[in-house]
């Protein structure tokens, strides 16, 4: 690109820029707030599992039994 299509492009790009990236409207902030809570949901579930839970339970257990 040279010349006046240059100065268009470089123009518009600018003017792209400025107008489009201003924050997070309202519904945007809404969308990640629930997307935030169904993950800890998730992480919540996956926490309170049998398997991760007793694996956690031996971890610490371990990590008390540790000699120094």
């Amino acid at each position: 690109m040279r010349g006046r299509s240059a100065n268009r492009f470089v123009r518009w790009s600018e003017s792209r820029g400025r107008s489009s990236d201003r924050g997070m409207t309202t519904s945007e902030y809404a969308v990640g707030t629930i997307a935030a809570c169904a993950f800890a949901a998730v992480l919540y579930k996956v926490v309170n599992s049998g398997p991760v839970l007793s694996a956690l339970q031996s971890l610490v257990e371990s990590a008390l039994d540790a000699k120094f």
